[in-house]
C-alpha cells in the first residue's frame, strides 16, 4: 500500500476511533501513528475524505467521515496501526443476487475498494457505507462459488 493511502486509510481508523475536534488534535494522533504531515497536507486529506465535524453526544464538534448520519465510534483503544492489520469483515449473507457484508465501522469503503480492484469474475460492482457493503453479482453464479471467490480478498470469510 502506498504511503498516501496508508495514512489516508490511517486517518479514517482515528476519525473513526477518537473524538477529535481540532486538526492540532488530529495531526497529534497522526504523529503518534508515524505520519509526520504539515497542517496543510492534514487539511488537503480531510477534504479528500470529505470529512465533517458534527456535535458529538456530549455537545463538542468533533470530525467525522461521511455518510454517518448517527456516526458510530469504535470504542477500541488498539492503534490505527493495529487496526488496518485486521480485516474488518462479521459476517456475510446471501439474498438472490444479491451479497450484504457487515464490516466494523470505517472499514466498509477499503474493503469494497479492494474487491472492486480484484475483478473477481461475476461480480457486478459493490456499494459501501460505513459498516455494510452491497455487492450484486451475476445471477448465475452459486452463493458457494461467490463466497470462494470473496475469500481470495477477504480470507476471514467462511463458507456459508
Amino acid at each position: 500500500m502506498k504511503e498516501k493511502d496508508r495514512r489516508l486509510e490511517t486517518l479514517k481508523m482515528i476519525i473513526s476511533s477518537k473524538e477529535l475536534g481540532s486538526q492540532d488534535e488530529v495531526l497529534e494522533e497522526l504523529h503518534r501513528e508515524g505520519f509526520m504531515v504539515t497542517q496543510a497536507t492534514l487539511s488537503r486529506d480531510l477534504k479528500r475524505l470529505k470529512v465533517a465535524k458534527a456535535a458529538s453526544m456530549n455537545g463538542n464538534y468533533v470530525y467525522v467521515l461521511p455518510n454517518e448520519t448517527m456516526y458510530k465510534r469504535v470504542t477500541t483503544q488498539a492503534s490505527a496501526e493495529e487496526m488496518l492489520q485486521t480485516s474488518g469483515f462479521v459476517s456475510i449473507n446471501y439474498a438472490g443476487n444479491i451479497c450484504v457484508i457487515k464490516t466494523r465501522p470505517g472499514y466498509a469503503s477499503i474493503i469494497a475498494y479492494n474487491i472492486d480492484n480484484a475483478d473477481l469474475p461475476g461480480i457486478l460492482g459493490t456499494i459501501a457505507g460505513d459498516d455494510t457493503i452491497l455487492i450484486v453479482f451475476k445471477s448465475d453464479i452459486s452463493y458457494d462459488k461467490i463466497t470462494e471467490r470473496l475469500k481470495t480478498v477477504v480470507p476471514e470469510i467462511s463458507g456459508i
